[in-house]
C-alpha cells in the first residue's frame, strides 16, 4: 500500500518519459475528502491522508510516482445539470440561487454545472433557466458556500463581484 500525504504534481506539467500512467478513479464528491483508501485501475492500493486544510484532489493530479508508474487522479463523469447563461447577470443570479440552496456548483467556461437532481432540475426550469441534463466531468468546484468569508470588511463575495461586473457591462 502507498500512503499519500501530498499531491506531487499534475500530468499537464509532469514529464512522464518511460512511466506508465495508472488511474485512480474517483467520484466528484470524493475530491474533497481528506482520507481515501482504494485501488488504482492497475491494482495498486493507495491510501490518501491529507492533513492540511483545503487540500483536495483535482483532475490529472499525480499522487504517486516511481521509475515505472505514475498514479494520476481521474474524476469520473456523472449525470449533471448544465446551464448556459446568456448574460453575466443571469450567470450571477443562477450561481447565487444554486449557492443559496447550498448545492455544489461547478464552472466550466461559460457554463454552470451541478450534480443532477430531479427536483433542482425542475425548479431551474420553472424559474426560467434552460437547464440540460448531460453526462459531464465536474471539475472546477466553486466552493464558495463553505469557504471562510467575512460579512463586514473590505472583502467582497463572489456574488457581489459578479453583480458588480454585470452592472458595469450593462451600463
Amino acid at each position: 500500500m502507498r500512503i499519500i500525504n501530498d499531491v506531487l504534481g499534475n500530468l499537464a506539467t509532469w514529464s512522464s518519459e518511460g512511466q506508465a500512467v495508472d488511474l485512480l478513479e474517483i467520484e466528484w464528491f470524493e475530491s474533497a475528502k481528506k482520507i481515501h483508501r482504494r485501488f488504482t485501475n492497475g491494482g495498486v492500493e493507495i491510501a490518501i491522508k491529507f492533513m492540511r486544510e483545503g487540500q483536495r484532489l483535482r483532475q490529472n493530479d499525480i499522487v504517486y510516482a516511481d521509475a515505472e508508474r505514475i498514479v494520476s487522479v481521474h474524476i469520473k463523469p456523472c449525470e449533471a445539470i448544465v446551464i448556459s447563461p446568456a448574460t453575466m447577470l443571469e450567470m450571477g443570479t443562477v450561481c447565487y440561487e444554486i449557492g443559496n440552496k447550498h448545492m455544489p456548483l461547478f464552472i466550466d467556461d461559460d457554463q454552470v454545472l451541478m450534480p443532477f437532481e430531479e427536483p433542482m432540475f425542475r425548479w431551474l426550469r420553472a424559474s426560467g433557466y434552460k437547464p440540460e441534463k448531460q453526462v459531464r466531468q465536474l471539475l472546477n468546484w466553486l466552493k464558495s458556500n463553505v469557504e471562510p468569508h467575512g460579512h463586514g470588511g473590505s472583502e467582497q463575495s463572489l456574488f457581489s463581484k459578479i453583480i458588480n461586473l454585470a452592472s458595469s457591462v450593462s451600463k
